[in-house]
C-alpha cells in the first residue's frame, strides 16, 4: 500500500470516468491503493464526481468494507454470521479481542493487527471461521488463536 498521493487518487478516478455509478469502484480502488480512504481522497472523489464531501463520506462510513483510518500491518476478519455463531464464534471473537486488547474495528497500539467483523466468509462447514490478510482460517479454537497471535507478532 502506498502513502497518500493526490496524483494517484486522480488517476484512479480517471480510470473510472465514463463509467455508470463509479463511486463504489473508485472507493474500492482508493482503499486498495492506500489501505484506507483518507479524507483527502474523499475531497478528490467528491470534486471529480460533482458530489458533496458529505455524500462521499456517507458512503465510506455506511459500508463496513471501507476504512476511514489506516489498518494495521495485518488484518484479521472474524465471521459473525449465524453458522459461525452456532459453532462458538462469539467466544472465540472475545478471546481474540481480549488477547489483542482491542474492540471491533480497532488496531493494536503497535499497529500490528486490526480486528474487523465480517458477516460471512462462506466457510460455514469449517465454522467458526476467520480471515487473516486475505487467507481463510477455519475451525477457530484456542490453538488456532495462538497460531494467529504468533503470526502477527503478538
Amino acid at each position: 500500500m502506498a502513502t497518500w498521493s493526490e496524483a494517484e487518487a486522480r488517476e484512479i478516478v480517471r480510470r473510472h470516468s465514463g463509467r455508470e455509478g463509479p463511486l463504489l469502484p473508485i472507493l474500492h480502488d482508493v482503499q486498495a491503493a492506500f489501505g484506507w480512504v483518507p479524507p483527502e481522497a474523499v475531497r478528490v472523489v467528491a470534486d471529480a464526481l460533482n458530489l458533496t464531501r458529505a455524500e462521499v463520506h456517507g458512503v465510506v462510513s455506511f459500508y463496513h468494507d471501507f476504512r476511514a483510518g489506516p489498518a494495521g500491518r495485518h488484518v484479521l476478519k472474524l465471521c459473525r454470521a449465524e453458522a459461525c455463531q452456532s459453532m462458538g464464534s462469539e467466544a472465540m471473537a472475545q478471546m481474540i479481542l481480549d488477547r489483542f486488547g482491542v474492540a471491533w474495528g480497532d488496531t493494536t497500539a503497535d499497529g500490528a493487527v486490526t480486528v474487523e467483523p465480517i458477516y460471512c466468509l462462506g466457510l460455514c462447514s469449517c465454522a467458526p471461521a476467520a480471515m487473516l490478510d486475505g487467507e481463510p482460517i477455519g475451525r477457530l479454537d484456542r490453538a488456532v488463536i495462538d497460531d494467529i497471535a504468533r503470526e502477527v507478532g503478538r
